[in-house]
């Protein structure tokens, strides 16, 4: 008969498989510190020893990792997700800047279809939530605040898509956004008609979604990254514009 005898599971085994669905399911984000032992333990309700035990195996698995006298951390585990030799090579050509966003165009607009239909109600209060904080920065003209939230409006979108390998994936594209290798996202947000125009875009997306109306919700986002791409296009093409004025203009003092 295909049966076996049920053996009762180690306490650190049961603390070790609760830690790793926390990082799975992205609860707990990459950098993130643990509660210090104490309260883990009262928290988990295991006793230190076995905390002990799960913290010491997850190490070895090297999801967490020990920063002495400041705790126990979620390993940087999206830090691998590519080389540094081809981040190097992302930041170096304008090509890939323009891949990246096709890319997210295609990854968030399933996304933003699949939170519409999976997330739960809560997903969808914090994609609320985030978007208010943007309605409230608008009038501020902070860019670089205004880049800040519209990152977490999107990777809340992508949480609340339900899909761990997409969720994993994307924040690790976006840990290359935030540090500048694709383009900089405060650039967007420094021209006053076009702040105005993502706001309103990132308006139809969340109302999209709080309809749970999932095609709408795709095609807000497709929509929003096709503008996203565009201006992209117009300002390297003013940036293109602008090096050749310089070299007229050295080139005519030059001739005086």
């Amino acid at each position: 008969m295909p049966f076996q005898k049920v053996t009762p599971e180690k306490l650190s085994t049961s603390v070790v498989k609760q830690i790793e669905l926390l990082i799975l399911r992205g609860v707990l984000r990459p950098g993130e510190r643990l509660p210090a032992e104490r309260e883990l333990s009262d928290k988990l309700g295991v006793s230190r020893p076995s905390l002990r035990e799960a913290i010491s195996e997850l190490q070895e698995r090297g999801l967490l990792a020990a920063k002495a006298g400041a705790g126990v951390f979620v390993a940087d585990v999206l830090g691998n997700a590519f080389s540094p030799a081809l981040v190097k090579l992302f930041a170096a050509h304008e090509e890939a800047v323009f891949d990246y966003v096709s890319f997210r165009r295609d990854m968030e607009g399933l996304a933003a279809e699949r939170a519409a239909i999976y997330g739960s109600d809560t997903d969808l209060q914090v994609i609320n939530a985030v978007f208010e904080k943007m309605q409230q920065a608008h009038p501020k003209r902070n860019p670089a605040d205004e880049a800040r939230l519209d990152a977490d409006f999107h990777l809340a979108i992508i949480e609340a898509s339900h899909n761990v390998i997409m969720l994993h994936m994307m924040r690790s594209m976006y840990d290359l956004l935030r540090e500048g290798v694709f383009y900089n996202r405060t650039m967007l947000f420094k021209h006053r008609a076009r702040r105005s125009e993502l706001l309103e875009q990132h308006r139809l997306i969340n109302d999209a979604l709080q309809a749970r109306d999932s095609k709408g919700a795709r095609a807000a986002v497709e929509a929003h990254l096709t503008f996203v791409e565009r201006s992209l296009a117009d300002h390297s093409k003013s940036l293109r514009n602008e090096l050749v004025a310089q070299q007229r203009l050295e080139h005519e003092s030059g001739r005086a």
